[in-house]
């Protein structure tokens, strides 16, 4: 029996994609055990300098390992702490059946990596042994080398279909019911729902005749109308952009995510809410994280650190020029967007920059917010001080990191796990409105 119960224990090989996504992931694998390439940990001490996200995890990881080896040596099958917890070891280079680096007849770390895995299953014959990875191409390899690979799976959003659109279209409602909204304001949300609605939760309720914009509120847990409004010259377009305006624009809600294809506006809505209420902050930050082209790093780029980070800010300029100019230069409205900016009331800048930060009392709006990780999302939300706000805006389907997807990144995370608080609203907007050939775009191409 006792050994019938060990072969039944996989052995799970960890590439440094994983490590670099989540530094306790070898606690999340239950009774199996956990294999360390020695490679992860040459690749690891490449990552630990820096002050971008993957830098602390690469460091707390290899501190985390050094606290659990003790005073084992790390060839040695480790215990891991907890309960109900399997074992850990580096595998270090060894003679394997099958050489990753000459069958794709490249000298690499990835190599080295699947050759780990290989030499464990090779000597573990009566256990199954799973490579790991985050990367795609790195599975398909040990696919081709019969590895099986998996993705690590903690923090996914295991169904993507049934995430909060964060609205609700009703049709049929009583002609009653919206007349006594239009009237009153606010209805007893028994009206339209048998079960309480999700906190600032949004509504179309329609009829033959008519319709009406309102949305659950947790405060005085009654559905209220919601009118179009305008906010710094800038007027929504649909329901969907309306619904995102009043999520913004409401002093109760702390925290927005706000997502949708691109054209549909989530930036410039939420920049131009943020500028509508300039006063109830002392700044507003305007950030994204950089992607570079084609992963390398920003140093490649030509310039001062300036010229190497405009082209991937231009973006945001581009929505606040396009706020700017629906006056003229010599409106007290136009001037003002640039004193915010030559103050610094108003700041445009790398999410990197803002780390470290004191974000009290600022509105934070978080560009591109797919391209994080869960951990990225936590850290930035967990710096907001008192009287903050933020807003995250994004596509979950235009990733363009390597080791994410619709299910890993920060913005799925996030709309998955703080669905119904009463400190947050979440939209999704699917209607296209930068113009027709965008939409056509979107639709067809």
């Amino acid at each position: 029996m006792a050994t019938k119960k060990n072969t039944d224990r996989k052995i799970f090989v960890l590439d440094t994609s994983v490590i670099l996504y989540d530094h306790k992931c070898i606690n999340n694998f239950q009774e199996h055990d956990v294999a360390i390439p020695i490679t992860v940990l040459e690749e690891l001490d490449n990552f630990k300098k820096g002050n971008d996200t993957i830098n602390y995890e690469a460091r707390e990881f290899i501190r985390f390992l050094d606290k659990l080896s003790g005073q084992y040596t790390l060839s040695d099958w480790i215990p891991i702490n907890g309960r109900g917890r399997g074992k850990f070891k580096v595998q270090f280079h060894e003679k394997t059946p099958i050489d990753a680096e000459v069958v794709f007849g490249e000298k690499k770390a990835d190599h080295r990596i699947l050759n780990a895995a290989i030499a464990i299953q090779a000597k573990e014959k009566n256990r199954k042994v799973v490579m790991v990875s985050k990367d795609v191409n790195l599975r398909l390899k040990a696919k081709a080398l019969n590895l099986i690979a998996e993705d690590y799976e903690t923090g996914k959003i295991k169904n993507l279909d049934a995430i909060n659109t964060g609205i609700t279209t009703l049709e049929n409602v009583k002609q009653s019911v919206i007349d006594l909204l239009y009237a009153d304001g606010h209805i007893s949300y028994e009206l339209i729902s048998k079960s309480k609605p999700a906190a600032n939760h949004y509504f179309i309720l329609k009829n033959n005749k008519t319709s009406i914009l309102c949305y659950y509120n947790p405060e005085n847990e009654s559905i209220e109308r919601i009118d179009k409004r305008t906010s710094h010259g800038i007027k929504p377009r649909n329901a969907e952009q309306t619904f995102a305006m009043h999520a913004i624009l409401n002093p109760n809600v702390s925290l927005v995510s706000i997502q949708g294809v691109a054209g549909t506006g989530k930036t410039l809505l939420a920049l131009a809410a943020a500028l509508e209420q300039k006063h109830n902050y002392r700044q507003i930050y305007l950030a994204r994280p950089i992607v570079p082209l084609g992963n390398k790093d920003i140093g490649y780029l030509p310039g001062d650190i300036k010229s190497k980070i405009n082209p991937y800010m231009e973006p945001l300029w581009d929505n606040l020029k396009f706020i700017q100019n629906q006056w003229k230069e010599t409106d007290k409205e136009y001037q003002k967007i640039t004193e915010m900016v030559n103050q610094e009331k108003l700041v445009v800048t790398p999410l990197a920059y803002i780390r470290g930060r004191s974000l009290s009392n600022i509105l934070f709006i978080i560009d591109e917010a797919q391209n994080l990780t869960p951990l990225e999302v936590k850290t930035i939300i967990t710096r907001a001080g008192e009287g903050s706000k933020m807003v995250f805006t994004g596509d979950v389907f235009q990733i363009d990191t390597p080791y994410l997807d619709a299910q890993s990144n920060g913005l799925s995370y996030l709309i998955d796990r703080i669905k119904d608080n009463p400190i947050y609203a979440h939209i999704t907007l699917q209607k296209g409105e930068r113009s027709e050939l965008a939409n056509v775009a979107n639709m067809l191409l």
